[in-house]
């Protein structure tokens, strides 16, 4: 659920800090305004890495604040070659006054970059050092998206879709008057790995671009209440087992100025998703999801005519299918593609043919391929990041296509991501560790010889940190071993007891245990540590990256694996001798507010406090897609709505709650929380409860430190307490 995702991104962003070493440091605390994003200091205290590294085909280009230099002999005793200067860049009359920000050479061509300025995007040409278009993003504009030649940008304004040319000319593609009528836009709530609602083809002379009818969805209503007479801002929102938007595929050909749509047929409320051009352009590649979400087809459509050409192949299980990656088109073959599927069990790479014949399975393993980092030169081997052999850990590897072989080329503990150059001789190894605030190598796949290019210090030099650990214990099953991280006082002493607060998210898609800097652990895990708190996060079963069988375990009953396997942590804490069981909290957002009042009314007294942001509390009331996916529908599982609703257990509330929520939120809108409030008041329990006014799913701005010294606020007022 990409809301849910960007609660994860927002809420378990690794916070760090930058100083020299002094006694007066050693002894200070780190205040909000130093830890969480939106602080007036926050971006002091992150690592730095300074430089910025990317191939240019098979030159090694390095961007230091302004300047981009070439690097020279970068295996052996480099050095640099200024290059330019983004002032140099600036000058040059197409941009106007428009101050270059980045510049990003495309990694499919050798004579090719793309400028981003501060109001627009321009095409630059690096053999002759020369601007060739820019385009100035129009007032009103969003979804801005270059095309692959360079002469086209698309743009969506309110709801439907424009193209603007190198000459300034703008061209209509939609004109749809109704505003529930949606054009090139990201549909079916982001979900699917769905990001974008722009196609361009390969040579740029065709867009395909979402349709999205929303006129039978319920309007939600939202309301602004910062103006004086708050206004009405209505959400389309489907709810589970309600009606659901319609989506389509236009496809404009700019040089006959004309849409043909493809015939994707009924039902009209599937999913289509994992979009991609042939490499010729002569055809579309879509995948069918059905409303129940447990069949996919993967269908090729004409680009031309808009009809079906061929269903390649299916998939089918007994809970559900999220295929969330389009096909990928072996570099110099119009007649193979690579397909990632969790058919075996695990996320891996299948090589298939255009006919739809499964040509090899190229990974297979308890294991899971995370990303695609792209082919070498000759299309001959396919490098991907996988979490083998640790499920926290990431590192690179590729597939030969032929021989089937895989080779891992990273050894050093971590979370590694890589750019290939051309040739696909060398690798940029961007990685980190609990004990690596962050390293940039060079990387020769022939030799394996690792050249350092930069590293981050420790942030933390001269601080009295806490210390993080990460381990293992046993879930729920007795069976499965589950990760987790725990965070200590700095002046820990084990024949003390502290209180403990338990951080908990534990839904699909997420890991909040990796082999990153400092294991992950946040900012405001930092901040409760300094105040003499244990700090526990665990990723249950349910969570990502381990299978399917250890995400799909709470396929229609979400919340009762999850809540089981967070009661072994909080065993196996209250098993510790300086752990102070009597005082413990739980916080969590999002999914991790569902989980946290879930756990507080499943295990009455276990914890004195809680603080639930955004929560759901019956699934209901939540989204189709994700909704549906996890639990069918209300009709089709009625038990396990009921069991997995947190309103006809709110009589069970015997801890401090409370519940945080935006006044605006899109996503898990209020009523989740007002129907929460009713059940309390009618069972005779009190929660308590914190709006955020114009604010959404995630408080942001400045108000993030509001939230959590709010929430720390709470949490201490009521640890100590032995009385709700």
């Amino acid at each position: 659920m990409t809301s849910f995702r960007g609660a994860i991104i927002l809420l378990f962003i690794t916070l760090t800090s930058f100083s020299t070493k002094s006694a007066a440091q050693e002894n200070r605390n780190f205040t909000l305004e130093e830890l969480i994003p939106g602080g007036n200091d926050y971006f002091r205290f992150i690592p730095r890495i300074s430089a910025s590294y990317q191939w240019y085909g098979n030159r090694l280009m390095v961007t230091e604040n302004d300047t981009v230099w070439e690097v020279i002999n970068p295996t052996g005793r480099n050095s640099k070659k200024m290059w330019l200067t983004f002032d140099d860049l600036s000058s040059d009359s197409l941009l106007g006054e428009q101050k270059v920000i980045r510049l990003a050479f495309q990694e499919e061509e050798r004579d090719a970059a793309i400028l981003t300025t501060s109001n627009g995007v321009a095409t630059f040409n690096p053999k002759q050092k020369k601007i060739e278009t820019f385009f100035n993003f129009p007032e009103k504009s969003d979804n801005q998206t270059l095309s692959p030649s360079g002469r086209h940008l698309a743009f969506t304004e309110s709801n439907n879709l424009y193209l603007l040319d190198s000459e300034g000319k703008v061209s209509t593609v939609t004109d749809d008057c109704n505003n529930d009528i949606v054009n090139g836009q990201s549909v079916h709530r982001n979900e699917f790995g769905i990001n974008s609602g722009i196609f361009w083809s390969p040579d740029g002379s065709m867009l395909a671009f979402y349709r999205m009818d929303q006129r039978m969805v319920s309007d939600y209503p939202l309301v602004d209440a910062s103006s004086r007479v708050a206004e009405a801002k209505p959400e389309k929102y489907p709810m589970a087992g309600m009606s659901s938007h319609e989506v389509t595929l236009g496809i404009y050909n700019i040089l006959e100025e004309k849409t043909i749509w493809l015939e994707t047929g009924e039902p009209s409320d599937h999913y289509l998703t994992n979009v991609a051009w042939s490499p010729g352009g002569e055809a579309l590649y879509i995948a069918h999801l059905n409303r129940g979400q447990d069949t996919m087809q993967l269908k090729r459509y004409n680009s031309v005519t808009g009809e079906k050409e061929l269903t390649l192949f299916g998939e089918t299980d007994s809970r559900y299918v999220e295929p969330e990656n389009p096909p990928l088109f072996v570099r110099g073959r119009d007649d193979l593609f690579i397909w990632q599927s969790e058919r075996s069990g695990y996320n891996h790479l299948y090589l298939y043919d255009t006919d739809g014949n499964l040509v090899k399975q190229l990974t297979d393993g308890n294991w899971e391929v995370t990303a695609i980092t792209g082919f070498d030169e000759k299309g001959e081997n396919l490098f991907f990041i996988s979490n083998l052999p640790s499920p926290i850990d990431r590192h690179i590897c590729s597939v030969n296509l032929k021989t089937g072989k895989i080779t891992q080329h990273t050894t050093l503990p971590g979370t590694h991501s890589a750019q290939l150059s051309r040739s696909g001789r060398y690798l940029i190894d961007r990685h980190s560790a609990h004990n690596n605030p962050g390293r940039i190598d060079l990387l020769d796949i022939r030799t394996g010889k690792i050249t350092q290019l930069h590293a981050a210090a420790d942030p933390f030099t001269g601080y009295r940190m806490p210390s993080v650990e990460a381990g293992t214990l046993k879930a729920a099953d007795g069976v499965t071993e589950l990760w987790y991280r725990m965070v200590k006082p700095a002046n820990f002493d084990a024949t003390k007891q502290y209180p403990v607060v338990v951080y908990v998210y534990g839904g699909p898609h997420s890991q909040l245990v990796s082999n990153r800097w400092r294991y992950g652990s946040g900012g405001w895990e930092t901040y409760m540590a300094q105040k003499g708190y244990i700090v526990f996060v665990m990723d249950n079963r349910g969570t990502a990256y381990r299978g399917t069988a250890f995400e799909q375990v709470t396929h229609r009953r979400l919340g009762v694996v999850e809540s089981e396997d967070q009661l072994k942590g909080v065993e196996y804490l209250r098993s510790l001798p300086y752990v102070d069981g009597s005082r413990m909290g739980i916080h969590g957002w999002s999914y991790g507010g569902f989980m946290t009042i879930n756990m507080l009314l499943r295990y009455p007294g276990l914890f004195r406090v809680g603080v639930a942001g955004g929560p759901v509390t019956d699934w209901k009331y939540y989204e189709v897609m994700y909704g549906e996916r996890y639990m069918d529908t209300p009709e089709e599982n009625p038990e396990g709505y009921s069991e997995s609703s947190l309103l006809n257990k709110a009589g069970d509330l015997k801890s401090r709650l409370l519940i945080i929520h935006g006044d605006e939120d899109p996503t898990v809108v209020m009523q989740h929380t007002l129907q929460f409030l009713k059940e309390s008041i009618q069972a005779g329990t009190h929660p308590d409860l914190f709006l955020y006014p114009g604010h959404g799913h995630n408080m942001i701005g400045h108000d993030r430190v509001h939230l959590h010294e709010h929430i720390t606020r709470y949490i201490e007022d009521f640890i100590d307490r032995t009385t709700p």
